[in-house]
């Protein structure tokens, strides 16, 4: 039988056995420190999603179709929740809180290519009928009145600033100006003599800068469901020409970056920052 080695305080032994049990506690707490970051992470990036999807979305204007009410390099936030956003993966929408108006700048997916997010005025609705003569836009018979309109030419073009035009010319009309192979045979549908007829559940569109857009003269009508929002108000205005913000070339791109950080300063619209619509 083992006799206890006197020379040992019982007291130091017991604290010795508690030190040696004590890196499990702390083991334990960095493992649960380590879960309440990634689901605070997890929470943040729900948050986000949700926010994007069902709320708001941000999205730089990269052309001047829109000049002078919005710019190239303007970056705008976008109200999602008025138009009933879609669910993911899914064809269901939540409930719109207002239809499309006459007037209502929009952005919308380009029907011909639904990954391109486009933002344009809507110039008429379903049921209505529009024409332009000589650059003005008339709808149901009463021109628009137009304060926002912007002019580069007062040159007249057939398709452009007299529209829609007559069924004979449509083969005529070269391709360079615009004009989408697919619109040119779905047109003479919807032409009647008193103008293009926009059927129920779709909108006209046009750029402010009548000049300078590709907009419903050149590719068709948008479906209704294909409207994302409306610009809310522009956050930042950074100014650079239109094939900075759209060159997808990864070494122009990260030289673009690379410039903005440079003269941050200098080329930011700071008078455009906060402008709501």
């Amino acid at each position: 039988m083992e006799t206890p080695d006197p020379t040992l305080n019982p007291e130091e032994t017991v604290r010795e056995g508690e030190a040696l049990s004590a890196p499990a506690p702390r083991k334990r707490a960095r493992r649960e420190g380590a879960w309440e970051l990634v689901r605070s992470l997890l929470v943040i990036l729900a948050g986000v999603f949700c926010i994007r999807i069902f709320i708001g979305e941000a999205t730089v204007i990269p052309t001047g179709s829109m000049e002078q009410t919005i710019l190239i390099g303007d970056h705008v936030f976008l109200n999602k929740l008025l138009y009933g956003p879609r669910l993911p993966y899914t064809g269901l929408r939540v409930p719109p809180l207002k239809t499309v108006h006459r007037g209502d700048i929009v952005a919308f997916r380009y029907p011909r290519n639904p990954s391109v997010m486009f933002v344009k005025r809507v110039i008429a609705t379903g049921s209505d009928v529009v024409r332009i003569e000589n650059k003005k836009a008339v709808v149901n018979g009463q021109p628009l009145k137009e304060p926002y309109l912007q002019f580069q030419s007062s040159t007249i073009f057939p398709l452009r600033d007299n529209f829609p035009p007559a069924v004979s010319q449509l083969e005529t009309l070269p391709a360079a100006w615009g004009l989408d192979p697919g619109w040119a045979r779905e047109m003479p549908n919807f032409i009647r003599e008193d103008g293009l007829h926009v059927p129920p559940g779709y909108l006209f569109v046009m750029g402010d800068n009548r000049d300078n857009s590709l907009d419903s003269r050149f590719w068709g009508f948008v479906p209704e469901t294909a409207v994302v929002g409306e610009p809310l108000f522009i956050y930042w205005s950074y100014d650079a020409p239109s094939h900075d913000w759209t060159n997808e070339g990864l070494a122009a791109r990260a030289k673009f970056d690379l410039s903005i950080l440079w003269n941050f300063i200098r080329r930011t619209r700071w008078s455009r920052t906060g402008k709501f619509f």
